[in-house]
């Protein structure tokens, strides 16, 4: 059953425990996961520092920079097309082998299980850059001493916080599919696959350790960082600068540079303006690479029921009147 915007809205208020097995751990394993946490963000983000010196002073082969490009797009778009649009708000249908293979490219790119990451988005767009978003970067107020430290705790810090969206009110369609639920416990395994797999195809074509681990380094540790840091700059940076040609409740807007990196994702206005739009990027010349693979997808019909946008559904959103913003 595909994800609705308002099934999490509408859930019994009595089952607020998340489900422990949907998680990285219970609640008695909160002090590992923390650990843990701390080291996907960690370990990845150092080598992103040292990959700017080795890549100046060794350079970077073109099987490790093939493997990088591919395993990021693979993973940001297992986020984007299948955690976000698809899970998340149900912009679109799909097939069943199609549904198992987004939880499975989602879980690729390291960032959380697919439930709880879902649970958090939806409960983000409940409360929008209000009080009980989970990382608006506006928590702190409007000056600028306060929004420094609000981008920080959107980008990054608000994950080590104790409070848990309660994944069986924010995600119970989820929750009650056995095998969703399942590929997002086995979050930690997927990490695995998606850090070793680099290192496996690096080794075998050059036949060498030295082939692994430079594979392992620029596919796998640069690539989770990179990815980590345009994903958490959706939380941070486009709630806080961006142009707002559309109408929403909160301060989302479109931040250009970030398009290509985000496949589309940075869009970020119109996609608060109508969440449940397939298309983030719906102006002339606003590149968004997932609403044209989810396009694929219907052609050979895989996905179904999708979400397009129209000229009166864009035009209803803007703030201007569709003459004047034209």
């Amino acid at each position: 059953m595909t994800a609705s915007p308002d099934v999490a809205h509408d859930a019994p208020k009595a089952q607020e425990t998340p489900l422990p097995s949907a998680t990285l751990g219970g609640d008695s394993k909160r002090s590992i996961e923390q650990i843990t946490l701390l080291l996907f963000i960690t370990v990845p983000f150092i080598a992103l520092v040292a990959a700017i010196p080795l890549a100046w002073g060794w350079g970077v082969s073109w099987l490790d920079l093939a493997l990088m490009v591919v395993m990021y797009y693979i993973g940001c778009h297992g986020i984007t097309i299948g955690f976000h649009r698809y899970f998340t708000h149900g912009s679109f249908k799909a097939k069943r082998p199609l549904r198992i293979a987004l939880a499975i490219a989602g879980s690729l790119a390291v960032e959380g299980p697919l439930v709880r990451w879902v649970a958090d988005h939806r409960k983000h767009h409940k409360f929008s850059d209000a009080e009980g978003d989970p990382h608006s970067p506006w928590r702190y107020g409007e000056t600028v001493p306060a929004l420094m430290k609000g981008l920080w705790w959107a980008h990054i810090a608000w994950m080590f916080d104790e409070e848990q969206t309660p994944q069986q009110k924010y995600a119970p369609d989820l929750v009650k599919d056995d095998v969703i639920r399942n590929i997002s416990r086995q979050f930690v395994v997927w990490t695995v696959v998606s850090l070793l797999l680099p290192a496996a195809i690096g080794g075998l074509v050059t036949w060498s350790w030295q082939g692994a681990v430079t594979a392992f380094f620029w596919g796998s540790l640069v690539r989770v960082a990179l990815l980590h840091h345009v994903t958490w700059s959706i939380n941070s940076i486009c709630h806080a600068v961006g142009k707002r040609p559309f109408k929403s409740r909160d301060r989302s807007g479109n931040v250009w540079w970030l398009a290509v990196l985000s496949c589309g994702e940075s869009w970020h206005n119109l996609h608060h303006a109508d969440p449940t739009c397939a298309r983030h990027g719906v102006m002339k010349g606003q590149l968004d690479s997932s609403a044209r693979i989810i396009r694929w997808f219907e052609k050979l019909g895989w996905a179904y029921d999708v979400r397009w946008p129209n000229a009166n559904r864009i035009d209803s959103r803007r703030k201007e009147a569709p003459a004047e913003a034209a």
